[in-house]
């Protein structure tokens, strides 16, 4: 399983204490996957169909609960991908398709089949509802990229009107996600792993939020640790070349004019280094009588070189 699976797999388990929260849940879900059918006598019906039995399920809950209407589901194969299956729960009978058209607010210009539209929807003015509404649309249309690979969290909208919606939407619930195009659709998207933390708190993802913030705990410890050894290898890389460059000048140095011609200073870091050709600059130091600061040492190893580009010169 997935973890957007398991996401989703646990919102379908969170049920909202109050009817207003209830029906913003719903108005996301019909407005997602829903359609509204006209019949030859203008009656209307009103169906939602979606791959996951557990949304068509908790649908089904919402709609008994907080209008007390029989809906029928009907399970299909899908057309599109092979075992898998499609869930259909309807609502056929037009008083009540109106009745719940009416209490989510979607009616465009009061009549159904003019279209369903957001809108400024009154459904959505509490915080609470606008939470609902959000756990609706993700489970509708949306996913969640597993935190060990990467931090991605999208919405599909299927016009640019109701993706700069849920844009506003989460802007009120302090996300602040992005929209890009992909094929004829609109995705509202966070990749911000704070953000996405934050998402699935609003949304009552207790447990998922728990993994998931583990998870990117466990990421940024190894992350830490991954740069400290990035950076201690290119610092013992730094410190080599470092020593080998000072070994070539000393030898050169030996080699033409001999280190006892030298200052006692420059001798004794010269000698240091040619005995320990690996050592660090705060080792050379106290290996010498008096011992040197590690700046010392470096600014002696300094002049060392600049003989040596002397000598090269001549």
């Amino acid at each position: 399983m997935t973890f957007s699976s398991e996401v989703k797999d646990e919102l379908i388990r969170v049920t909202p204490d109050v009817r207003h929260c209830k029906l913003a849940e719903i108005l996301a879900i019909v407005y997602f996957i829903g359609t509204v059918s006209l019949a030859e006598t203008n009656e209307i019906s009103l169906r939602i169909t979606t791959e996951h039995s557990g949304l068509a399920r908790k649908y089904f809950t919402l709609v008994k609960k907080t209008f007390n209407i029989n809906t029928d589901v009907v399970i299909s194969n899908s057309a599109l991908i092979k075992h898998k299956h499609l869930y259909s729960v309807s609502i056929i009978d037009d008083t009540g398709a109106r009745e719940v058209l009416k209490a989510v607010k979607l009616f465009k210009n009061q009549e159904p089949v003019d279209g369903l539209s957001l809108g400024s929807n009154s459904v959505l003015i509490n915080s609470c509802c606008k939470k609902a509404f959000l756990r609706g649309a993700f489970l509708s249309a949306g996913s969640i990229t597993d935190p060990e690979k990467s931090y991605h969290l999208e919405i599909v909208c299927n016009t640019m009107e109701d993706a700069l919606f849920m844009k506003e939407l989460m802007g009120d619930l302090s996300l602040y996600p992005k929209i890009t195009t992909r094929k004829k659709s609109y995705v509202v998207y966070v990749k911000d792993s704070e953000q996405i933390s934050l998402a699935l708190g609003l949304m009552e993802a207790t447990t998922s939020l728990m993994k998931f913030e583990n998870i990117r705990i466990l990421k940024g410890m190894r992350n830490d640790v991954n740069r400290k050894v990035n950076c201690e290898a290119a610092n013992i890389n730094k410190t080599v070349l470092a020593s080998l460059s000072q070994l070539e000048d000393i030898q050169l140095i030996k080699d033409k004019m001999g280190l006892d011609k030298l200052t006692s200073n420059l001798e004794a870091v010269a000698n240091a280094r040619l005995r320990a050709p690996h050592a660090s600059l705060d080792e050379l130091g106290k290996m010498i009588e008096p011992q040197l600061t590690k700046s010392g040492v470096n600014h002696r190893l300094r002049k060392l070189s600049s003989i040596a580009d002397k000598l090269r010169e001549k």
